[in-house]
């Protein structure tokens, strides 16, 4: 299961296609190749993704 405690390697690991997911809401997860370090929270909350959003995009990225 996906939590925003979830690091982007393992969601790259666990869900590859998260990556196109991501990319079209304007998070990049991978950088030269390799998954960027942080949470989800962290990358959302860089974003400017609110709680609320953050919320949605875990469930959206739990039904992919």
């Amino acid at each position: 299961m996906i939590t925003k405690d979830t690091t982007i390697e393992e969601l790259v690991n666990k869900k590859p296609k998260s990556v196109e997911y991501m990319s079209k809401k304007g998070i990049i997860c991978i950088k030269c190749g390799e998954p960027i370090w942080g949470t989800i929270y962290e990358v959302c909350k860089d974003k400017g993704f609110n709680d609320q959003e953050i919320e949605e995009i875990i469930k959206e990225l739990n039904n992919l």
